[in-house]
């Protein structure tokens, strides 16, 4: 019986992370022919084909992204197995990576991280700044070892451990007439162009809700993909945004300001998520250890 062997796993990630068998080729120091033998092997013994190739690109076949998280997890315990979690720690090497939803990524990161750095200045750091469904996709794919995330984003193959409630508030320039008002409703909001994010945003569905509960209908009139694009068209004068907390300008100089939202309040929990089969490596569980210390929930 054919046995997968190491080297061809390492090769398989190489591929899927670079898209094509040149530079694999070079990271794994063979010739391309070695490597496309290599992979023809694996695909045998998998009885399955991992790739699609062109002449100018390669890309995973279904087969082959539902492969690539149990390869990179197969690859990790046997280095694992080798170094020793102690022997890996004590070393201070590694990379942890994180995938966090834009927003919590400027709050909650910089002060873990230089934390973080102090213990560990070893250990890299890579940070997926994606939208709430890519970064939990991002996760149970295995390309990140963790998320912070919207509790909206969960899944059956993740957990969520609580961080910080954060509400939402109405975004306007200082000069707009709502300014003079300490909370804002939404019969204020009615004679005003609102400018909203993509139905598909995880924001968008928390405020749609909110909407329909309380039977409103606001002027949604712009509808961007990113919330920093709402808060310029805000900033221009444009119209009014109501986004998270978290979203908006830390500068006193800033044309901006926001009001909370009067009546029935909107929070989106943001929180940790982790791949709930697997154990994260040990660099990320150090980083975690840290995140929880400044950010847990009492």
């Amino acid at each position: 019986m054919h046995q997968i062997e190491f080297k061809d796993l390492v090769i398989f990630i190489r591929i899927a992370e670079t898209g094509n068998f040149h530079d694999a080729a070079e990271l794994t120091f063979l010739s391309q022919p070695a490597l496309s033998r290599r992979m023809q092997k694996l695909e045998t013994i998998l009885g399955a084909q991992l790739f699609e190739r062109t002449t100018r690109k390669t890309w995973l076949t279904s087969v082959g992204r539902e492969f690539l998280p149990k390869a990179r997890r197969m690859v990790e315990d046997f280095e694992l197995s080798v170094l020793g979690i102690k022997d890996m720690a004590s070393q201070q090497k590694g990379k942890v990576t994180i995938a966090c939803i834009p927003t919590a990524a400027f709050y909650f990161l910089p002060s873990v991280i230089n934390v973080f750095n102090e213990r560990y200045p070893g250990i890299r750091i890579q940070i997926l700044d994606e939208s709430a469904n890519h970064g939990l996709e991002s996760v149970i794919r295995g390309d990140a070892d963790f998320g912070i995330n919207m509790a909206i984003a969960q899944h059956p193959e993740v957990s969520f451990t609580p961080l910080l409630d954060d509400p939402f508030v109405v975004c306007l320039r200082k000069d707009h007439p709502l300014c003079e008002l300490e909370e804002v409703s939404w019969i204020d909001m009615e004679p005003y162009k609102l400018i909203s994010v993509g139905r598909a945003s995880g924001n968008r569905i928390l405020l749609d809700k909110s909407l329909a509960r309380d039977q409103v209908q606001l002027n949604s009139f712009y509808e961007v993909q990113h919330l920093s694009t709402s808060l310029g068209l805000v900033e221009m004068g444009l119209g009014i945004s109501i986004v998270p907390k978290l979203a908006m300008p830390l500068s006193s100089a800033s044309v901006l300001t926001s009001r909370p939202l009067k009546g029935q309040k909107i929070d989106r929990s943001i929180g940790l998520v982790k791949r709930s089969s697997t154990s994260v490596s040990p660099a990320a569980d150090l980083f975690i250890n840290i995140l929880l210390e400044h950010w847990s929930v009492d």
